[in-house]
């Protein structure tokens, strides 16, 4: 396993690098982020992951230590091929989606192009432990996540209704009533719209 090179930065582009280690190459993927935190010197170290596939070995890099695990991490997720997981990178900065994961943030994780409802679920679903764990975020709400609220949401908001707004309204009334069906709660909620 690959994992890191460092050597002389020979082409940038907003999708992939190319670095030159002692004459041989490497072709190497990264995110926006990465792009973004590239240092200006011509010498630089990237922390990378190989991707070994039956047609293509793809390597995959990374500024900091953090967002290569967290590419991981999503990797390990079914559904989140290493494009996505590098969409959601370049889309989030890793601790916006660290946080989001953590906080079953459903709508910040489902913002991301090519990511649905069911797959933001099974992201936060499968790596809430393992970002808690790994990150050490003690003090983040882990509050269950409420799938009542979310359909009743997403009701709403085919009604017609502002998403914020829904939710400020919705969030006073699952504090009142957190058992109710997204049925209850699509009633209540069109009371006080």
């Amino acid at each position: 396993m690959i994992t890191h090179l460092q050597g002389k930065l020979v082409e940038k582009n907003p999708t992939d690098v190319v670095i030159d280690c002692n004459g041989v190459g490497y072709l190497v993927n990264i995110s926006l982020h990465t792009y973004s935190l590239l240092p200006t010197t011509e010498n630089i170290r990237l922390f990378t992951f190989l991707q070994v596939k039956e047609d293509a070995h793809t390597l995959y890099g990374f500024v900091e230590k953090q967002e290569r695990e967290l590419f991981k991490l999503l990797l390990s997720v079914s559904g989140i091929g290493a494009n996505i997981a590098r969409t959601m990178l370049s889309s989030l900065a890793p601790t916006q989606i660290i946080q989001a994961i953590a906080s079953n943030d459903v709508v910040t994780i489902q913002g991301i192009k090519g990511i649905g409802a069911k797959t933001a679920q099974r992201v936060i679903l499968d790596l809430k432990d393992k970002v808690l764990k790994v990150y050490s975020l003690d003090d983040v709400s882990s509050a269950p996540y409420n799938t009542n609220k979310d359909e009743a949401l997403s009701a709403l908001e085919v009604l017609g209704f502002n998403r914020k707004n829904a939710e400020k309204v919705m969030d006073k009334i699952v504090k009142e009533a957190p058992n109710a069906s997204a049925e209850d709660l699509i009633k209540q909620a069109l009371k006080n719209l």
